[in-house]
């Protein structure tokens, strides 16, 4: 059975080990990283960019596709129908009536 001490310093010895292997790793990323942005000719700039946002246009503003000539209300066909497209198709309107 191992005392206190030995325990205590075992324990010392791999937490000493698993940050250098910590560190080995890291230093393995990144030069995986670097390798990576050399081959395809990418810059820390490129890598900030988020491909979600400039491949689906996440954030820009829709044209309408329907609007109450009347009222000038809009609706761009996404999302929930608003209050003022329901009350009208509830009234019996069709919504080709209002499409632009």
């Amino acid at each position: 059975m191992s005392t206190l001490q030995e325990l205590i310093a075992q324990k010392e010895a791999l937490e000493r080990r698993i940050e250098q292997t910590i560190k080995q790793d890291r230093s393995e990323a990144i030069e995986k990283v670097r390798a990576l942005m050399t081959e395809y000719g990418l810059s820390v700039a490129d890598i900030g960019k988020s491909p979600s946002k400039t491949l689906s246009g996440k954030g820009h503003k829709v044209a309408a596709k329907y609007r109450d000539a009347t009222t000038g209300n809009s609706w761009s066909g996404r999302g929930l129908q608003p209050k003022w497209l329901k009350a009208a198709l509830a009234a019996g309107r069709k919504i080709d009536e209002f499409a632009v």
